[in-house]
Protein backbone atom coordinates (compact mmCIF):
# COMPACT_ATOMS: atom_id res chain seq x y z
CA UNK A 1 0.00 0.00 0.00
CA UNK A 2 1.51 3.49 -1.09
CA UNK A 3 1.97 6.58 0.98
CA UNK A 4 0.49 9.89 0.65
CA UNK A 5 2.93 12.21 0.83
CA UNK A 6 2.93 15.90 1.42
CA UNK A 7 6.47 17.35 1.26
CA UNK A 8 7.68 20.84 1.34
CA UNK A 9 10.48 22.55 -0.61
CA UNK A 10 11.50 25.46 1.02
CA UNK A 11 14.38 26.34 -1.50
CA UNK A 12 16.42 29.54 -0.84
CA UNK A 13 13.83 30.68 1.15
CA UNK A 14 13.79 31.82 5.22
CA UNK A 15 16.45 32.50 7.33
CA UNK A 16 17.44 30.03 10.13
CA UNK A 17 15.32 31.81 12.95
CA UNK A 18 12.37 32.12 10.27
CA UNK A 19 12.73 28.21 9.64
CA UNK A 20 12.69 27.34 12.87
CA UNK A 21 9.56 29.42 13.30
CA UNK A 22 7.88 27.92 10.57
CA UNK A 23 8.84 23.93 11.25
CA UNK A 24 7.16 24.95 14.74
CA UNK A 25 3.93 26.09 13.13
CA UNK A 26 3.95 22.78 10.74
CA UNK A 27 4.76 20.85 13.61
CA UNK A 28 2.16 22.39 15.95
CA UNK A 29 -1.12 21.80 13.35
CA UNK A 30 0.26 18.38 12.47
CA UNK A 31 -2.17 16.54 14.53
CA UNK A 32 -4.90 18.01 12.39
CA UNK A 33 -3.46 15.78 8.86
CA UNK A 34 -4.97 12.17 8.71
CA UNK A 35 -2.23 9.44 9.85
CA UNK A 36 -2.36 8.01 6.60
CA UNK A 37 -0.63 11.45 5.03
CA UNK A 38 3.16 11.88 5.65
CA UNK A 39 4.35 15.63 5.85
CA UNK A 40 8.13 16.48 5.28
CA UNK A 41 9.86 19.71 5.33
CA UNK A 42 12.66 19.75 2.82
CA UNK A 43 14.93 22.71 4.17
CA UNK A 44 17.76 24.45 2.93
CA UNK A 45 21.49 22.73 4.67
CA UNK A 46 21.67 25.39 6.59
CA UNK A 47 18.39 25.07 8.74
CA UNK A 48 18.97 21.34 8.94
CA UNK A 49 19.95 20.23 12.29
CA UNK A 50 17.53 23.37 14.36
CA UNK A 51 14.81 21.66 12.32
CA UNK A 52 15.62 18.31 12.59
CA UNK A 53 15.28 19.03 16.53
CA UNK A 54 12.27 21.00 15.90
CA UNK A 55 10.59 17.63 14.17
CA UNK A 56 12.50 14.99 16.33
CA UNK A 57 9.53 12.88 17.92
CA UNK A 58 6.56 14.14 15.68
CA UNK A 59 4.87 13.18 12.86
CA UNK A 60 6.98 15.58 10.39
CA UNK A 61 10.07 14.37 8.40
CA UNK A 62 12.92 16.00 7.49
CA UNK A 63 14.41 16.48 3.96
CA UNK A 64 17.07 18.00 2.50
CA UNK A 65 16.88 19.38 -1.18
CA UNK A 66 20.08 17.69 -2.86
CA UNK A 67 23.15 16.44 -1.87
CA UNK A 68 26.52 15.93 -3.27
CA UNK A 69 27.66 13.17 -5.74
CA UNK A 70 30.42 12.49 -3.47
CA UNK A 71 30.74 10.40 0.00
CA UNK A 72 33.26 13.08 0.94
CA UNK A 73 36.58 14.73 -0.14
CA UNK A 74 37.94 18.25 -1.51
CA UNK A 75 34.65 19.35 -3.00
CA UNK A 76 34.47 22.49 -1.45
CA UNK A 77 31.03 23.85 -1.10
CA UNK A 78 29.13 20.08 -1.10
CA UNK A 79 27.19 18.10 1.56
CA UNK A 80 27.25 14.66 1.38
CA UNK A 81 24.61 12.23 2.04
CA UNK A 82 26.60 11.17 5.18
CA UNK A 83 25.93 14.64 6.77
CA UNK A 84 22.77 14.86 6.18
CA UNK A 85 21.97 11.70 7.81
CA UNK A 86 24.07 13.09 10.82
CA UNK A 87 21.84 16.45 10.81
CA UNK A 88 19.06 14.37 11.47
CA UNK A 89 17.83 13.89 7.35
CA UNK A 90 15.31 11.00 6.68
CA UNK A 91 14.66 12.31 2.94
CA UNK A 92 16.53 13.83 0.33
CA UNK A 93 15.11 15.39 -2.65
CA UNK A 94 17.80 15.05 -5.99
CA UNK A 95 17.28 15.90 -9.57
CA UNK A 96 15.16 19.23 -9.44
CA UNK A 97 13.89 21.20 -12.24
CA UNK A 98 16.01 24.02 -11.08
CA UNK A 99 18.91 21.84 -9.88
CA UNK A 100 19.13 20.51 -13.73
CA UNK A 101 18.22 23.74 -15.28
CA UNK A 102 20.62 25.94 -13.48
CA UNK A 103 23.73 23.47 -12.39
CA UNK A 104 23.34 20.99 -15.44
CA UNK A 105 22.84 17.98 -13.25
CA UNK A 106 22.22 15.35 -15.75
CA UNK A 107 20.64 11.88 -14.83
CA UNK A 108 24.02 9.97 -15.05
CA UNK A 109 25.04 12.58 -11.91
CA UNK A 110 21.68 11.44 -10.17
CA UNK A 111 22.48 8.04 -10.56
CA UNK A 112 25.57 8.15 -8.13
CA UNK A 113 23.82 10.87 -5.65
CA UNK A 114 20.77 8.54 -5.13
CA UNK A 115 23.27 5.28 -4.98
CA UNK A 116 25.10 7.15 -2.35
CA UNK A 117 21.82 8.71 -0.55
CA UNK A 118 20.36 4.88 -0.60
CA UNK A 119 23.83 4.29 1.19
CA UNK A 120 23.13 6.51 3.41
CA UNK A 121 20.05 5.28 4.72
CA UNK A 122 18.11 7.80 2.90
CA UNK A 123 14.70 7.99 1.28
CA UNK A 124 15.10 9.61 -1.95
CA UNK A 125 12.66 11.86 -4.06
CA UNK A 126 13.64 11.90 -7.85
CA UNK A 127 11.91 14.70 -9.37
CA UNK A 128 11.60 14.10 -13.53
CA UNK A 129 9.57 16.41 -15.66
CA UNK A 130 9.22 18.23 -18.69
CA UNK A 131 9.82 21.96 -19.75
CA UNK A 132 7.32 24.07 -21.96
CA UNK A 133 9.09 23.24 -25.59
CA UNK A 134 9.02 19.79 -24.75
CA UNK A 135 5.22 19.47 -23.38
CA UNK A 136 4.26 21.27 -26.49
CA UNK A 137 6.27 19.14 -29.15
CA UNK A 138 4.39 16.81 -27.48
CA UNK A 139 7.82 15.05 -26.38
CA UNK A 140 6.60 15.19 -22.17
CA UNK A 141 6.06 11.18 -22.47
CA UNK A 142 9.00 10.74 -24.07
CA UNK A 143 11.31 13.09 -21.35
CA UNK A 144 9.87 11.38 -18.43
CA UNK A 145 10.03 7.74 -19.55
CA UNK A 146 13.98 8.82 -20.29
CA UNK A 147 14.44 10.45 -16.80
CA UNK A 148 12.83 7.37 -15.63
CA UNK A 149 15.33 4.61 -17.27
CA UNK A 150 18.43 6.79 -16.93
CA UNK A 151 18.30 6.55 -13.39
CA UNK A 152 15.70 4.26 -11.62
CA UNK A 153 16.82 1.51 -14.05
CA UNK A 154 19.93 1.60 -12.14
CA UNK A 155 18.63 0.09 -9.64
CA UNK A 156 16.71 -2.75 -7.62
CA UNK A 157 13.41 -3.86 -6.50
CA UNK A 158 14.89 -3.27 -3.01
CA UNK A 159 15.95 -0.24 -3.41
CA UNK A 160 12.71 0.94 -4.59
CA UNK A 161 11.32 0.82 -1.91
CA UNK A 162 13.35 3.42 -0.68
CA UNK A 163 12.14 5.53 -3.48
CA UNK A 164 9.69 8.62 -4.35
CA UNK A 165 9.19 10.39 -7.59
CA UNK A 166 7.45 13.54 -8.04
CA UNK A 167 6.40 14.59 -11.51
CA UNK A 168 7.33 18.51 -12.02
CA UNK A 169 5.86 19.71 -15.29
CA UNK A 170 8.72 22.25 -15.42
CA UNK A 171 6.37 25.16 -16.99
CA UNK A 172 3.85 25.09 -14.07
CA UNK A 173 6.92 25.91 -11.55
CA UNK A 174 6.19 29.23 -10.22
CA UNK A 175 4.16 30.19 -12.85
CA UNK A 176 0.65 30.11 -11.15
CA UNK A 177 -0.23 27.47 -14.45
CA UNK A 178 -0.90 24.56 -13.07
CA UNK A 179 -1.59 21.37 -15.63
CA UNK A 180 -5.01 19.83 -15.21
CA UNK A 181 -6.03 16.82 -13.29
CA UNK A 182 -6.39 14.81 -16.26
CA UNK A 183 -2.97 16.25 -17.37
CA UNK A 184 -1.41 15.18 -14.09
CA UNK A 185 -3.29 12.12 -14.20
CA UNK A 186 -2.10 10.57 -17.30
CA UNK A 187 1.85 11.43 -16.81
CA UNK A 188 1.47 9.75 -13.35
CA UNK A 189 0.28 6.39 -14.71
CA UNK A 190 2.44 6.97 -17.48
CA UNK A 191 5.35 7.37 -15.05
CA UNK A 192 3.93 3.80 -13.03
CA UNK A 193 3.70 2.10 -16.01
CA UNK A 194 7.28 3.04 -16.96
CA UNK A 195 8.54 1.46 -13.49
CA UNK A 196 5.99 -1.72 -13.56
CA UNK A 197 7.94 -2.21 -17.23
CA UNK A 198 11.01 -2.79 -15.28
CA UNK A 199 10.52 -3.77 -11.71
CA UNK A 200 6.48 -5.40 -12.09
CA UNK A 201 3.10 -4.61 -11.21
CA UNK A 202 3.47 -5.08 -7.70
CA UNK A 203 6.73 -2.23 -7.03
CA UNK A 204 5.22 0.53 -9.42
CA UNK A 205 1.92 -0.18 -7.46
CA UNK A 206 3.64 0.79 -4.18
CA UNK A 207 5.21 3.61 -5.53
CA UNK A 208 4.27 7.20 -4.05
CA UNK A 209 4.46 9.55 -7.38
CA UNK A 210 3.86 13.35 -5.69
CA UNK A 211 3.19 16.11 -8.58
CA UNK A 212 5.13 18.97 -8.28
CA UNK A 213 3.95 21.67 -10.25
CA UNK A 214 1.96 25.15 -8.50
CA UNK A 215 0.04 22.47 -6.29
CA UNK A 216 -2.22 25.17 -3.23
CA UNK A 217 -5.35 25.31 -0.94
CA UNK A 218 -7.64 25.40 -4.21
CA UNK A 219 -6.49 22.77 -6.82
CA UNK A 220 -5.29 20.18 -4.21
CA UNK A 221 -8.07 18.41 -3.48
CA UNK A 222 -8.95 17.62 -7.38
CA UNK A 223 -4.98 16.52 -8.28
CA UNK A 224 -5.35 14.27 -5.11
CA UNK A 225 -8.66 12.42 -5.97
CA UNK A 226 -6.80 11.33 -9.26
CA UNK A 227 -5.79 7.48 -8.65
CA UNK A 228 -1.82 8.02 -9.34
CA UNK A 229 -1.32 11.59 -7.80
CA UNK A 230 -0.11 10.16 -4.34
CA UNK A 231 0.43 13.31 -2.87
CA UNK A 232 2.35 16.83 -3.34
CA UNK A 233 5.91 18.27 -3.85
CA UNK A 234 4.95 22.09 -2.23
CA UNK A 235 7.26 25.12 -3.12
CA UNK A 236 5.62 28.69 -2.72
CA UNK A 237 2.47 27.27 -0.49
CA UNK A 238 5.00 25.45 1.88
CA UNK A 239 6.28 28.63 3.18
CA UNK A 240 3.37 29.32 5.06
CA UNK A 241 2.18 26.78 7.74
CA UNK A 242 -1.45 27.36 7.24
CA UNK A 243 -1.33 26.76 3.23
CA UNK A 244 0.81 23.20 3.86
CA UNK A 245 -1.73 22.04 6.20
CA UNK A 246 -4.77 23.19 4.03
CA UNK A 247 -2.67 20.80 1.58
CA UNK A 248 -2.64 18.14 3.28
CA UNK A 249 -6.08 18.10 4.38
CA UNK A 250 -7.10 17.79 1.03
CA UNK A 251 -6.52 14.05 1.09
Amino acid sequence: MRKNIVAGNWKMNTTVPEGIELAKAVVARSAEVPAEVKLIVATPFTHLYPVAEVVKGTVVGLSAENCADHAKGAYTGEVSADMLVSAGCEYTILGHSERRQYYGETDEKLVEKTKLALGAGLKVILCVGENLDEREAGKHFDVCEAQIKNVLYNFTAEDMKSIIVAYEPVWAIGTGKTATSEQAEEIHAFIRKVVADKFGAQVADDLTILYGGSCKPSNAKELFAQPDIDGGLIGGASLKADDFIAIALAF
